[in-house]
C-alpha cells in the first residue's frame, strides 16, 4: 500500500499531493534550519507500530480493558 492517495485523487491529483509534500519539507527545512534526516524502512515501520499499539491501549482503556501482550510461543523440547 502506497504512503501517497494516488488510487483517490487520480494521477495528477497524487502529483499535486506529492509536490505539496516535497514543498512543505523544504520550507520547514529553510524557515527551521533542520536537516533532512532519511528514516531506514525499519524505523519507520517500528514508529508506526508503537503508535498503533499507543492508540489501541488509549481505546481499549476507554472501553473499560487493558491489551496484554502475547506471550511468544515456548519450542517444543
Amino acid at each position: 500500500m502506497s504512503p501517497f492517495p494516488q488510487g483517490r485523487i487520480g494521477g495528477r491529483g497524487a502529483i499535486t499531493a506529492t509536490a505539496h509534500k516535497l514543498a512543505c519539507l523544504v520550507y520547514r527545512m529553510l524557515k527551521y534550519g533542520t536537516e533532512y534526516v532519511a528514516r531506514s524502512l525499519v524505523e519507520y515501520e517500528a514508529q508506526v507500530r508503537e503508535k498503533l499499539e499507543r492508540s489501541l491501549r488509549r481505546k481499549a482503556q476507554a472501553l473499560g480493558y487493558e491489551l496484554v501482550a502475547k506471550a511468544s510461543p515456548s519450542s517444543p523440547s
